[in-house]
């Protein structure tokens, strides 16, 4: 089967990688850069399941720039565009999404087109019909930036949506599940097959829970610092109750990331009119949690705070939306140079904010190091450290 997939980030490359094991796919980006590194066995993305496997080179995969070659004669056509938000709009730009529309529908009309990048509630049978094309599904991602192959590889669950009522499209919708199943290593996953727009409302309410357990347990530690507390002890007799769980539960500087902020300022957007308390809340624990360690790193009275690693996670390259950039905006209009240490960057600059490329020099010249996540290349400087780390893990 022949399955072209717009888009080789996170979510693109991961199914290019998990499908091409089993069917011809070709991966289309604008960026030769990345097309020339998939074809050679290199992943432009960190993510340690992708790297391994293209580089075995046993896969069926292409990547081009040439959407032609991949979309004509194309079986299905997997959407993974970006999706930013507008703060302007309060909506998801789904421009990117729209423009692979028209193309395929141009170029192999006959293909069944599956959203995969995150989009509205709403979005997908609002465009089947501003295009006048019935070959449109949606198909939820839950994957976690660095781990995204391994995700697709052992799925907590597939979601595949299709118009109710509609037997071709639901007869598509679980061909394409197989062909998800086939690629994974874990079978015995659960499959389900809801409308579209409860598809679309699955992936935002999901990420939406996540950031509120991020936000909980950031509050809870606001809490615990206030007034003299270990927040450790309070996590962890929190967490023994089986109907919590110990996961999800490291405090941060804030829910960030790519997903979870724009994800969950959607959901309150598509919340205008729905009486609620809880998802207007999520967002603005975030805001609330950043200005709150912003003031803390202050109260030190730094005259240069060192900010080690832009990304969010360990194990990835991903630093788009992360809670340290808002922190750093706000110890810099409270006085303090700010200088960053993060090796993925090839500037002397970030955003108007001066790059150390040298380690050593980084931390002698730094008041405090504000670490997100905490690191053992620190330990020799553990008294600079600023972090709410308390399990060395994400």
């Amino acid at each position: 089967m022949k399955i072209a997939i717009a888009g080789t980030g996170y979510v693109g490359l991961s199914n290019a990688v998990l499908l091409s094991q089993n069917n011809e796919v070709y991966a289309v980006d604008i960026i030769q850069e990345k097309v020339d590194l998939i074809n050679s066995g290199k992943s432009p993305i960190v993510d340690k399941e992708i790297e391994e496997y293209l580089a075995k080179g046993d896969l069926n995969l292409k990547a081009t720039t040439d959407p032609v070659e991949a979309y004509k004669g194309a079986d299905f056509v997997i959407i993974s565009t970006p999706t930013n938000y507008d703060e302007d709009k309060n909506f998801f730009d789904t421009s990117s999404v729209e423009a692979v529309i028209k193309l395929v529908m141009e170029i192999e009309p006959n293909a069944i087109m599956v959203i995969k990048s995150t989009i509205p509630v709403g979005f997908t049978y609002s465009v089947r019909e501003k295009y006048g094309c019935d070959n449109i599904i949606f198909s939820p991602e839950f994957l976690r930036e660095g781990r995204a192959l391994y995700d697709n590889l052992y799925p907590s669950r597939i979601v595949v949506s299709y118009p109710k009522g509609d037997e071709r499209l639901k007869a598509k919708a679980k061909e394409f599940a197989k062909l998800l199943r086939m690629g994974a290593i874990k079978q015995d996953v659960p499959v389900l097959y809801p409308d579209l727009t409860e598809a679309e409302a699955i992936k935002l309410f999901a990420n939406t829970y996540l950031a509120m357990r991020v936000s909980f347990f950031n509050e809870l530690d606001t809490y615990a610092m206030l007034n003299g507390l270990d927040t450790k002890n309070l996590i962890d007799g929190v967490g023994l109750d089986p109907r919590i769980g110990s996961h999800y539960n490291n405090p941060s500087f804030g829910y960030g990331g790519y997903c979870l902020p724009k994800d969950t300022k959607q959901l309150k957007a598509n919340f205008a009119n729905v009486p609620n308390s809880i998802i207007d809340a999520i967002v603005d624990a975030n805001v609330v949690r950043k200005q709150f360690i912003a003031d803390d790193i202050m109260k030190k009275q730094p005259m240069v705070v060192g900010i080690y690693r832009l990304t969010m996670k360990s194990g990835s390259d991903n630093f788009r939306q992360s809670a340290i950039q808002d922190v750093m905006t706000r110890i810099k209009a409270a006085g303090a140079k700010v200088v960053i240490y993060e090796p993925t960057l090839k500037d002397t600059a970030f955003e108007g904010y001066e790059v150390i490329p040298e380690l050593a020099a980084f931390k002698q010249m730094s008041d405090v190091i504000v670490a997100n996540r905490n690191n053992d290349e620190l330990s020799d400087v553990e008294a600079k450290v600023y972090t709410r780390d308390l399990y060395a893990r994400d």
